[in-house]
């Protein structure tokens, strides 16, 4: 026991290393949290605890970092982020026009950013069909689908 407990010190720098090099990889303040986590082990280690104290203070220190301070960074590295809506989201809200009439069993639609997508009505709709050249707006992405409403009966 006396070996774990003089050369305990290197294998907290190996796993310090580890967890920083893990971080620069993720990104995501989890790794450096269980880094400085494993900091205060070393530290404990240092000024001569037994190699079990060492432990639990690191995992208690790692705990208490992940509930308190990798929240707030979190929200202070995603404040400065770009508000636009992207990928499927941007879609939803857009409108379009019918370019082959929506029936029971589907239709197309040509989106104003100049998509064209496969399309169905919302459930809430009436079921009936939507000649080309109609209005509409779309209120879900469904796989590949575009779920939309005529743009008259819409409620927005």
């Amino acid at each position: 026991m006396d070996v774990i407990s003089s050369y305990a010190w290197i294998a907290w720098i190996v796993l310090i290393l580890i967890f920083v090099t893990i971080e620069m990889l993720t990104l995501e303040f989890t790794f450096l949290m269980i880094a400085v986590g494993s900091l205060g082990g070393l530290i404990s280690g240092l000024l001569g605890a037994p190699w079990w104290l060492q432990i639990v203070i690191s995992a208690l220190f790692a705990v208490l970092l992940l509930l308190t301070i990798r929240p707030p960074l979190l929200r202070a590295l995603k404040k400065g982020g770009d508000p636009a809506r992207s990928n499927v989201d941007a879609l939803l809200g857009i409108d379009g026009r019918v370019a082959t009439s929506i029936g029971p069993a589907g239709g197309q639609v040509r989106l104003a950013n100049g998509e064209t997508w496969t399309a169905r009505l919302s459930p809430v709709t009436e079921q009936r069909v939507v000649a080309a050249g109609e209005r509409v707006l779309v209120t879900a992405i469904d796989g590949a689908t575009a779920v939309v409403v005529p743009a008259e009966r819409s409620v927005t």
